[in-house]
């Protein structure tokens, strides 16, 4: 194993990082907790029950402080269909609730603006809108989905989309052969490997986020780039066995060797051959590949 590769194994253990953000060749991601290892809010009382509910199914926040932690916690209310749309959302309210100052709370809503959750008028206030206005590919919203009633079809989608942007991904960047990228990403096999033989899916899985939104960044194309977020968050919240790549065995390593070694020899049809046999779904799995759904 090479000293870089070791390093990571090392670090994967102990540190607590985020996800590398576009040419970010020198970071190492890390999953975060599922939801249901995160340290939840103190539960408020309320005679409002939705408002009630707020604080038990909060989740982590993000290291972002009572901001951070009041975006999750609203973000999830709305996404889970307990906030519907059209939901008057008052500041003040709010802002009783969780105890927390009004500058907190509309900075809060701001960010759940931007996010196409909520919007905020003159004479009418701060309102929930409707599913068809959602970002939905903000990470947050991804996750939020992931872990909530929609999380079938959250996995759906997210398969479905890494199947479009990931082949042509692995294509592209056939013919962008960076040494150092060539090393980053023979590194992320390597420690997937050592990880599937010590049974570590935790380490599997951050080296594999890694790789993958690595090849995208490296693809060279700025709108691929652009998604690379969104493949990382559907290697976290997946939560099953929808692709090859998320369930550590020999299958899933050969397949990303060969991703290698045709990038190595710059054949992007190889290249983007390989990809798709590592996306296609598991037998036990009704789907092997995507399909047209009937409507």
């Amino acid at each position: 194993m090479s000293t870089l590769a070791h390093t990571m194994m090392t670090a994967a253990r102990s540190a607590d990082s985020g996800l590398a953000g576009p040419g970010g060749l020198d970071r190492y991601p890390y999953a975060e907790a599922p939801a249901a290892d995160r340290v939840g809010a103190p539960v408020w009382e309320s005679a409002d029950p939705e408002l009630g509910r707020m604080g038990r199914r909060a989740g982590g926040s993000r290291g972002r402080g009572l901001h951070g932690q009041l975006v999750q916690q609203l973000g999830q209310m709305i996404v889970s269909g307990d906030l519907g749309a059209d939901r008057p959302l008052v500041p003040e309210e709010i802002g009783q609730r969780f105890e927390v100052s009004r500058t907190v709370v509309r900075e809060s809503l701001r960010v759940l603006e931007a996010k196409g959750l909520v919007s905020a008028r003159p004479n009418v206030g701060t309102r929930v809108r409707p599913v068809s206005d959602w970002n939905l590919l903000d990470p947050d919203i991804i996750e939020w989905r992931a872990f909530g009633p929609q999380r079938d079809d959250q996995r759906r989608e997210l398969s479905e989309l890494r199947w479009t942007i990931e082949p042509l991904a692995a294509r592209l960047a056939a013919g962008h052969g960076r040494a150092d990228v060539q090393q980053r990403l023979s590194d992320m096999v390597e420690i997937m490997a050592h990880a599937v033989a010590q049974g570590d899916a935790l380490t599997y899985s951050r080296a594999d986020a890694e790789f993958h939104s690595l090849l995208i960044q490296v693809a060279s194309n700025r709108m691929l780039e652009h998604l690379s977020g969104i493949v990382s968050s559907a290697l976290q919240v997946s939560g099953g066995p929808v692709a090859g790549c998320e369930r550590p065995n020999d299958a899933s390593l050969s397949h990303h060797g060969r991703i290698v070694d045709a990038l190595a020899a710059g054949d992007g049809a190889a290249a983007e051959a390989a990809m798709r046999q590592l996306l296609t779904v598991h037998p036990e799995v009704e789907r092997v590949v995507p399909a047209p759904r009937e409507h």
